[in-house]
């Protein structure tokens, strides 16, 4: 048998060195926004009354305006226009269908119950990550992967509109319903549908539609290279900051909480590691199984691996409340997720020259 030369593969620069420096450092910096948090907690007592003082739907105005902050600049890089491309590949986004919407949920409802059977606050922030399907940082992974940049775009613009509409039924039915199929009625909380829908379509639509709007009228004004290789580069960081002043104001308000259960945090971060591994190497081997290509397989595998932190952590919020055990396991989920979705962009290129030899070394899409 003819011996097939694996790929050359581009060591200008590692996956991580590729990531910008803010990326790359995502954990260090929410671990310093949590002790600012903690910190301010501590020296104004107080703090937590003064910025409940005006709130939008339980929300106080400072953290609701955060939580907007953060998504905005995360959808205003979905292109929206590609969803009706790839209109013929029913397997392969079927499959992206039942990995994000079935899979996804189940396997972090399961993983929830089996870690974290005595926290139901933690096991239920775990189980809105688990709803919550990645809109924007998995452009990242896909592309240090590797993958097919176009396929990554149209799967992360439909998992942004499926959430608007299914994100609160599942929620529902995930929260209330399916735990007392398993004779648990008793650690089951009773959330209506219409309360997560509402902060869905908040802290949500609301960016979304934004963002929609802002991508239409700036390309149709300025064009789409200018949008592309000037607006996002700009508005993009900001997303970090949303994010980091939204974890500050939450730790303010829920100092005691944290330092009184230091090890919370690890019970919390365990299952999401099971979830991420586990995850990807579901989407990669189903994908493969199924006969995508190697840059179709990473984009199927990233956006079901992935998740979007931003609306678990906003709907947390909004339903619990800010000090709740559930918007602490929604601030834990993005410490663990950039760490260990590195590391399986490795394994993703160790994969492809083992079962993918002939694909090509060179990403699809810069990010």
């Amino acid at each position: 048998m003819a011996t097939v030369s694996q790929p050359t593969i581009d060591t200008a620069s590692t996956p991580a060195n590729r990531l910008s420096a803010i990326d790359r450092l995502l954990p260090l910096w929410i671990l310093l926004a949590m002790a600012l948090g903690l910190a301010l907690g501590n020296v104004f007592p107080g703090i937590g009354a003064q910025l409940n003082r005006v709130t939008v739907t339980g929300v106080s105005l400072p953290l609701a305006l955060g939580l907007l902050w953060m998504m905005y600049p995360v959808l205003a890089k979905v292109r929206f226009e590609t969803l009706g491309r790839f209109q013929g590949r029913r397997e392969l986004f079927g499959l992206s269908m039942v990995l994000n919407w079935i899979v996804g949920p189940v396997l972090m409802f399961g993983l929830a119950w089996v870690f974290l059977p005595d926290e139901p606050a933690y096991r239920n922030g775990l189980i809105l990550i688990g709803l919550a399907r990645c809109i924007a940082m998995v452009l990242i992974w896909n592309s240090l992967a590797c993958g097919d940049g176009d396929v990554a775009a149209v799967l992360v613009a439909f998992n942004a509109v499926f959430q608007i509409l299914m994100y609160s039924v599942l929620g529902w039915l995930f929260l209330t319903e399916i735990p007392g199929w398993f004779g648990a009625e008793t650690t089951a909380l009773d959330v209506s549908m219409w309360e997560i829908a509402r902060n869905v379509l908040i802290f949500l639509g609301i960016p979304l539609l934004a963002a929609i709007v802002s991508r239409i009228v700036l390309v149709r004004s300025k064009g789409s290279a200018w949008y592309e290789d000037r607006y996002l580069p700009k508005i993009g960081p900001t997303a970090l900051l949303g994010l980091l002043y939204t974890i500050v104001i939450m730790f303010a308000m829920q100092g005691d909480q944290v330092l009184d259960n230091p090890f919370d945090v690890l019970r919390i971060a365990l299952p999401l590691v099971v979830y991420f591994g586990t995850m990807f190497f579901i989407a990669f081997f189903s994908a493969r199984r199924i006969g995508l290509d190697y840059e179709e397989t990473a984009a199927v595998a990233f956006t079901a691996a992935g998740n979007n932190f931003e609306l678990a952590i906003a709907v947390a919020i909004g339903v619990f409340g800010v000090t709740s055990g559930e918007a602490l396991a929604g601030v834990v989920g993005p410490l663990i997720e950039v760490p260990v979705l590195i590391a399986l962009v490795y394994v993703s290129l160790w994969l492809r020259g083992r079962y993918f030899p002939a694909a090509p070394a060179q990403s699809t899409m810069s990010v």
